[in-house]
């Protein structure tokens, strides 16, 4: 499957409004009123102005730089849900995806619209399949889709993020399996190794029994020998006192 598709910034705000409700003030507010509005317009107006300067910065791929104007944005006004969006993104681009996540989740709390809620599980899933957490992910997509069921980028990803963990678990099993095959292996050496030893063992044992037989049976001859030449010797002794005697040629009567 092809690269996963991501939601990317798209949340810069217009000017022409702020304009014209700002002139439109003037001429139907008190003075104390009027002041405090000019007030917090303008401080909405820095926001924005960080925000879009931001966005064109991102757009430019300078998203280190984007980041810095998100970030003052967020600081300006935390509960502003353009700069803490933006900012997720910004993270995202630099594959920064835990922080990624944190400011996606910061946007949730103050998404006002389905539609803005469903980008934000988009966006979080992707950064969490970025960081191989394949079912979190998916748990992500499926929130995504049931805030926007008709998303077709969020159903690609679901898909491509549901294939990946097949993949994953089909992996797993082979290495299972090539790790029980392995330790069969093993343990068939083992036991071949066992039988080679015994064999081994056996065999030194009838050398030695040989070895014992064959020397009893020279020791055996030797005793064998040794009694003959005993032997020899009386009858030599014999035949000497024999030479001995006057022989009798003549019978006594």
């Amino acid at each position: 499957m092809s690269e996963i598709s991501y939601k990317g910034i798209g949340y810069k705000f217009k000017w022409c409004g702020f304009v014209l409700q700002y002139f439109k003030t003037l001429t139907c507010m008190p003075l104390c009123l009027l002041l405090l509005i000019v007030s917090s317009q303008t401080f909405a107006q820095s926001t924005r102005g960080l925000v879009n300067e931001g966005v064109d910065k991102y757009k430019e791929q300078k998203f280190s730089e984007a980041e810095v104007n998100f970030k003052k944005g967020t600081e300006l006004d935390p509960k502003n849900f353009e700069s803490q969006f933006n900012l997720g993104d910004a993270y995202y681009k630099q594959q920064r995806y835990d922080e990624a996540i944190k400011s996606f989740q910061s946007a949730l709390a103050n998404a006002k619209t389905d539609e803005q809620k469903a980008k934000i599980y988009h966006n979080v899933g992707n950064s969490l399949l970025k960081s191989q957490k394949l079912k979190e992910s998916i748990g992500a997509y499926k929130e995504a889709l049931k805030l926007n069921p008709e998303d077709q980028e969020t159903k690609y990803n679901l898909s491509y993020a549901l294939n990946m963990l097949n993949n994953e678990e089909q992996n797993q099993k082979q290495n299972e399996k090539n790790e029980q095959n392995k330790d069969e292996n093993k343990d068939q050496q083992n036991q071949q190794q066992q039988q080679n030893q015994q064999q081994e063992q056996q065999q030194n044992d009838q050398q030695n029994q040989q070895q014992r037989e064959q020397e009893i049976t020279k020791q055996e001859a030797e005793r064998i020998l040794e009694a003959l030449k005993e032997n020899e010797k009386d009858l030599q002794k014999e035949l000497r006192k024999v030479k001995g005697q006057r022989v009798k040629t003549e019978k006594d009567w």
